[in-house]
């Protein structure tokens, strides 16, 4: 019975430690799949920001899109803190949830971007034309004017009379 109560014990404290090997490999791989996560978050976080730069470049009204950028960079910001303090399953989660606020943004970017080169333009050539419009008004209202102008002065001269003046 002694030989088969030292196998006993020999298997329980071989369980027990491996299943602290097991959970140091565990925690290992959840540290890189949190660091992935976090890098993922990151890159996802750079690329919205450069979109949202392109629409504002572009004149397009982004303060919508940099409400759900903020958002995003507190959950990044939150994985952040969460790796650091080994709460690797904090860091994904938060990671998770600011790839998903950042979702759909970019296309958002570009169709606002888009938009706001179109009304650049469209406000260019509005622009040109009510100058060359205007322009074309100003000549002709000046060569008009100065017709008028013309023939009233060419009628008060000739029905004017002389005078003789006395010395």
């Amino acid at each position: 019975m002694s030989g088969l109560r030292l196998v006993a014990v020999l298997c329980v404290l071989f369980v027990l430690v491996s299943s602290v090997f097991v959970l140091g490999v565990t925690a290992s791989a959840t540290e890189s799949e949190a660091v992935s996560a976090v890098e993922g978050a990151e890159a996802a976080v750079a690329e919205a920001f450069g979109a949202v730069l392109e629409a504002e470049r572009a004149g397009g009204n982004v303060s919508e899109l940099l409400d759900r950028l903020d958002v995003a960079a507190a959950y990044l910001a939150t994985a952040k803190v969460c790796v650091r303090t080994g709460d690797f399953a904090g860091a994904v989660g938060n990671a998770g949830l600011c790839v998903e606020a950042l979702e759909g943004l970019v296309k958002d970017a570009a169709a606002l971007r888009d938009t706001a080169a179109r009304a650049s333009v469209q406000r260019l050539w509005i622009t040109t034309s009510g100058s060359v419009v205007g322009v074309v008004i100003v000549v002709c209202g000046s060569f008009l004017s100065w017709r008028w102008f013309k023939q009233r002065y060419s009628k008060r001269a000739l029905t004017m009379k002389p005078e003789v003046a006395d010395e």
